[in-house]
C-alpha cells in the first residue's frame, strides 16, 4: 500500500511540475521541451528533491514514449517514401555520422590518450536525440522544411546505426589492457545474428499476423480493445528488441513502417497519439532530473568543455555537409543547430560500454552529464538560431536580391499586385476580355516561372510608390491586390487609398476577420480565398441531397448576399464590441435560414428545365447523372 501511495505521490508531483512549468515556457516562447526540462531539474533530487533518487528506473519507463513517437513516424512513413528519402538518409545521415565520430574521437584522444576510449566515445556522441529534435521540430513548424527533413534524415540513419555500435563495443574491450580474454568472448558473433534474426520477426509478423488480428478486434466494435491492442503491438516489439539487444525505439520504427500500408493506421495514431505526448514529457522530465549536479560542481570544467567541443564539431560537420549537399544557408542552420547535441540512446550506450569494461565508471559518469545538458539546450539552440542566425541570413539574401525590374510606361487599365496561383485567372480573364494589365510579383522564381509561359510579369514590391507611379496607376481604374500576405496587403491597400484615391482597390483576403480589415481600410472589394469555392460546393451538396437546381442557385446567392452585407456590417466589431458582433451574427444566421425558407415557399413548384434534366436535379459538372435523393 505505500508503494502504490508513493506511486500515486511521484505521479501527481511530475503531472503538477508539468501544469506549472510547461505553458510558462511555451507562454516565454521556450518552448515546451525546456519547460519539460526545467520541471525536472527543479523537482530531481539535486533540487527540491520531490522525487526519490531512482531517476533511472524512472527513465527507462519514459523511454516508452520515444518508442511510441518512433513507431508513429514509422506509421506515416511507407517503404516507397522511405526509398525516396535514401539519398539524405543515407549520404547526409551516414556522413554525418561518420566525420562526427572521426572528429570527436580525435578531440577525445587528445583528452584522453587512449583510442579504444577515444573511439567509442566518438560513436556514441555521434547521436543526437530524436525525442528532443523532433519534438521541438514540430513545435516550430519546421519539419517540414527542407533542414527539418534533412535533420529527420539524419535522426533516422543514426538511430540504424545504433545496431553495429551495439555489436562494435565489446570488440573494443579487447584493445583495453584490464580485461582478460575468456570463452565467453567466442559468442560476440552470437549477437548480430539475433539482432537480423529481430529485425526479420518483426517485419514477418506485421506482414502476416497483425492484419487479421486487427480485423478480429474490429468486429467487437469496442474502441479500447484498439487501444489495447495499439500498445500490445508497441510493448511486445520493445520487449522482443531488447531480448536481442537491440534499440525498442528503432524495433518500434520498423513495426510502423511495416504497418504504414494497413487500412488500420489511423486508428492506431489515435489510439497511441495521447500516451505519446504524455511519455515524451515524461522523458524530457526526466532528463532533467538526472542531471547530477554533484558531478558538475565537482567536474565543472571537463563537463561544460566537453559540451561546448561536442556543440562545436557537430555545428562544423553539420554546416559543411550541408554546404556540400547544396542545402540554403537558412536551411543548413535549421539542420545543424538542430543535431548539435548529444542523444538519448548515449545513456544505454555509454552504460553498455560501462558493462562491458570498456569505459571507465568515472568517466562514464562525467559523459552522462555532459550529454544531459548539452539535451537540455537544445531548445536554447533552437532559439538562438531562431532569433539570432536566421535574421542575419535572411537580410544577407535580401542584400544579394536582384533589383526591381523597370516598368516600361504604359495605359494599363488595372495592375495585379502578385501572380500566383489566383492573380494568374484574373490576369487571364482581363487579357482574354482585352484589357491591359500591368503585373507586379515580389518572387523571382515566381517571375522567372510565369514569364515561360509567355506571361509579361515585373519583379517588383506593389507596395512602393515609385513602383506604382511607374505602372501608371495614376490613369488606372483598378488594383487588383492579389498577394497572401495579409500585412504587404493591408500596406498596399492604405497606400493606394490615401495617394490614390481615384483607383478602385479589389482585396484577396485569407478570412473573414482579415476581410474585414480590409473593408474598415476602405477596400471597394474583398474576396475571402475559400469563401467562393465553399459556396459553390454548398450549393452541389443542396442538388446533390435533391433541391432543384435553380432553387439551390437561388439559396446560395440569398447566403451570399446576407453574408457579404453583415460582414461590411460588423467590420471593426470584432475587437471593439464582441457582445453585440456575436448577437448581429446570430441574428443575420436566422435571417437567412428564413430569407431561404420564404423564397422555397414563393418559388414555382414546377421544375425549371432550363436547370435540370428529366425533372431530376443533376450535377453540373456530370449533367448525365441524376441525383438520386429526394428533397
Amino acid at each position: 500500500m505505500q508503494a502504490e501511495a508513493s506511486m500515486l505521490t511521484q505521479a501527481a508531483v511530475f503531472l503538477g511540475a508539468t501544469i506549472a512549468a510547461v505553458p510558462v515556457a511555451k507562454r516565454l516562447g521556450l518552448g515546451s521541451v525546456l519547460g519539460y526540462l526545467i520541471a525536472g531539474i527543479i523537482i530531481g533530487p539535486f533540487a527540491l528533491a520531490l522525487v526519490g533518487d531512482d531517476i533511472e528506473s524512472i527513465m527507462h519507463f519514459a523511454e516508452f514514449g520515444v518508442v511510441m513517437m518512433l513507431f508513429l513516424i514509422g506509421i506515416e512513413l511507407q517503404p516507397s517514401t522511405l526509398w525516396k528519402m535514401r539519398v539524405p538518409i543515407i549520404g547526409l545521415g551516414g556522413s554525418q555520422v561518420l566525420l562526427c565520430t572521426l572528429f570527436i574521437a580525435l578531440a577525445s584522444y587528445a583528452w584522453l590518450g587512449n583510442w579504444s576510449h577515444s573511439i567509442v566515445i566518438g560513436m556514441v556522441l555521434a547521436l543526437s536525440s530524436t525525442a528532443i529534435v523532433l519534438q521541438t521540430l514540430s513545435e516550430k513548424s519546421l519539419d517540414r522544411t527542407q533542414g527539418g527533413k534533412a535533420s529527420f534524415a539524419v535522426l533516422l540513419f543514426q538511430d540504424i546505426a545504433v545496431i553495429p555500435i551495439l555489436t562494435i563495443i565489446p570488440f573494443f574491450a579487447a584493445l583495453d589492457i584490464q580485461p582478460q580474454y575468456t570463452e565467453h568472448d567466442n559468442m560476440n558473433w552470437i549477437k548480430p545474428v539475433l539482432m537480423l534474426a529481430g529485425i526479420v520477426a518483426v517485419i514477418v509478423i506485421g506482414r502476416i499476423f497483425i492484419r487479421p488480428i486487427f480485423r478480429y478486434v474490429a468486429t467487437t466494435n469496442m474502441r479500447e480493445m484498439f487501444t489495447a491492442l495499439a500498445l500490445f503491438i508497441v510493448i511486445s516489439v520493445s520487449i522482443l528488441m531488447d531480448l536481442v539487444g537491440l534499440s525498442a525505439a528503432l524495433g518500434a520504427f520498423i513495426a510502423g513502417v511495416v504497418l504504414a500500408e494497413s487500412e488500420y493506421r489511423h486508428e492506431l495514431e489515435a489510439e497511441l497519439e495521447p500516451f505519446k505526448g504524455l511519455l515524451l514529457g515524461l522523458f524530457f522530465i526526466s532528463v532533467g532530473a538526472s542531471i547530477n549536479f554533484d558531478i558538475l560542481l565537482k567536474d565543472w570544467l571537463p563537463i561544460i568543455s566537453i559540451v561546448a567541443a561536442l556543440i562545436a564539431i557537430k555545428l562544423a560537420v553539420l554546416l559543411s555537409l550541408a554546404f556540400m549537399f547544396k542545402m540554403p544557408a537558412n536551411e543548413s542552420s535549421v539542420l545543424a543547430f538542430s543535431l548539435a547535441q548529444g542523444g538519448e540512446f548515449a545513456f544505454v550506450l555509454f552504460s553498455f560500454a560501462q558493462t562491458e569494461a570498456v569505459l571507465p565508471n568515472e568517466l562514464v559518469s562525467v559523459l552522462v552529464v555532459a550529454v544531459a545538458i548539452s539535451m537540455a539546450i537544445t531548445p536554447l539552440l533552437f532559439i538562438a538560431n531562431e532569433r539570432l542566425i536566421q535574421p542575419l541570413l535572411t537580410q544577407s539574401a535580401s542584400e544579394q536580391k536582384r533589383a526591381y525590374d523597370e516598368i516600361e510606361s504604359s495605359e494599363s487599365h488595372a495592375i495585379l499586385i502578385g501572380y500566383g496561383r489566383f492573380g494568374q485567372i484574373i490576369g487571364r480573364l482581363l487579357n482574354a476580355n482585352g484589357f491591359k494589365i500591368t503585373v507586379l510579383e515580389q518572387d523571382p522564381n515566381q517571375v522567372e516561372l510565369v514569364r515561360k509561359f509567355g506571361h509579361k510579369v515585373f519583379y517588383g514590391d506593389g507596395s512602393r510608390s515609385d513602383l506604382l507611379d511607374a505602372a501608371n496607376i495614376r490613369q488606372a481604374k483598378l488594383v487588383v491586390v492579389c498577394s497572401d500576405n495579409t500585412e504587404k496587403n493591408k500596406k498596399i491597400l492604405s497606400k493606394v487609398k490615401t495617394h490614390y484615391p481615384h483607383v478602385k482597390v479589389f482585396t484577396r483576403a485569407k478570412g473573414r476577420s482579415e476581410a474585414q480589415e480590409f473593408i474598415q481600410l476602405g477596400t471597394n472589394h474583398v474576396v475571402r480565398e475559400t469563401y467562393n469555392s465553399a459556396l459553390s460546393m454548398g450549393e452541389k451538396a443542396l442538388v446533390a441531397m435533391g433541391l432543384p437546381a435553380h432553387q439551390a442557385f437561388r439559396a446560395a446567392k440569398i447566403f451570399d448576399i446576407h453574408d457579404k452585407r453583415i460582414m461590411r456590417e460588423t467590420a471593426g466589431l470584432w475587437d471593439q464590441d464582441l457582445e453585440q458582433y456575436i448577437l448581429k451574427s446570430k441574428r443575420n444566421t436566422a435571417l437567412v435560414e428564413k430569407s431561404i425558407r420564404a423564397d422555397i415557399m414563393d418559388s414555382d413548384e414546377l421544375t425549371d428545365y432550363g436547370w435540370n434534366q428529366a425533372g431530376s436535379s443533376v450535377d453540373s459538372d456530370n449533367p448525365e447523372t441524376p441525383a438520386t435523393a429526394e428533397p
